[in-house]
């Protein structure tokens, strides 16, 4: 396996190829939250992925404190202490991108939406018109927009950071609750400043894709094929995927196999149906099929994710 972004190698994997670039996921966990605090500090030997890579996973970059005047430039210029990048899914990170951030001390934050909204689907095309998510929808430069933190600002910033970092190492009674709180006072702090950039969440162009994704959500616990998609919004199944793929990455089968997997992971964690009735729930009836493609997405069988999800819920309730 390839190095990524210095230690997310445990945090991520590759799950596909976009035109012979690795797309790295976020590898969701089930006893813990799907989000990650990750420090740099000059000095420290880091490991950097040199080929050209990509993630489909939004990411924060806070620079606590710059490197001085002999700090390489990043992508958007020279890094100065209270720069904040926001780092939208889909940006193909090539070598030489991240050296200016060697010489710095930054906070990185990793994290899937479905951790703002646990159980539901939150597709990027609707991230334009979410409240906490629209920064991670701008088209900038590379895919990256720079914000900054005012100076008087600074030591909150940090704070919540820690506080964070602090839940999700120290697992405490209720530290799921309280690292997603933390994860969500961050990303209204993104908000503010990244409403004075680009203005309020709005509404996108999309209403293509808009169709697609109901389409998707109001019949996914069904036989759902991209010709059946491909029917509902009136397009040939070749037009629709183009279309799709051009515009979010991902065809429709990926999409219709997200929201089928979303679903499982909650029916795993929050009943005791049965794995094949699960299966049959999403949308997938032949229980071996349903656990191949479940092992496929999430490297564990549904039975494996369910045990560890109640591992993880036990630990958390006996940790001090």
């Amino acid at each position: 396996m390839s190095d990524y972004l210095w230690v997310m190698v445990e945090a991520t994997r590759i799950i596909r190829y976009r035109a012979g670039i690795p797309v790295y996921g976020y590898v969701r966990d089930p006893a813990v939250p799907p989000v990650s605090v990750l420090r740099l500090r000059p000095g420290t030997p880091h490991r950097i992925d040199r080929h050209p890579h990509s993630h489909e996973f939004p990411a924060l970059v806070y620079i606590e404190r710059d490197g001085g005047p002999g700090c390489p430039d990043g992508p958007l210029g020279p890094i100065h202490t209270g720069d904040l990048y926001v780092v939208a899914p889909g940006v193909t990170a090539r070598p030489g991108d991240t050296d200016g951030v060697l010489e710095v001390a930054a906070s990185t934050v990793f994290f899937v939406a479905e951790a703002l909204e646990p159980g539901r689907a939150v597709p990027p095309p609707s991230w334009r018109s979410h409240p906490l998510l629209f920064p991670f929808a701008h088209g900038g430069a590379g895919g990256l927009l720079r914000l900054r933190v005012p100076a008087d600002e600074r030591p909150e910033w940090a704070r919540r950071i820690t506080d964070l970092e602090t839940e999700l190492t120290r697992r405490h009674d209720g530290y799921r609750e309280a690292a997603l709180a933390h994860l969500t006072l961050l990303l209204v702090g993104v908000a503010r400043l990244a409403t004075e950039v680009l203005g309020e969440p709005r509404r996108g162009n999309e209403r293509l894709l808009a169709e697609v994704f109901d389409v998707i959500e109001r019949r996914y616990p069904d036989r759902l094929s991209l010709r059946e998609v491909a029917g509902a919004v009136n397009l040939t199944p070749g037009h629709l995927t183009t279309t799709v793929r051009r515009r979010t990455g991902r065809t429709v089968q990926d999409w219709i196999t997200e929201r089928r997997m979303t679903e499982a992971r909650r029916l795993l964690t929050e009943t005791e149906l049965a794995v094949g009735e699960v299966g049959r729930q999403v949308g997938l009836p032949d229980p071996g099929y349903f656990g191949r493609v479940f092992r496929r997405e999430h490297g564990i069988t549904p039975r494996a994710w369910r045990r560890r999800a109640s591992t993880g819920a036990d630990a958390g309730a006996s940790a001090r």
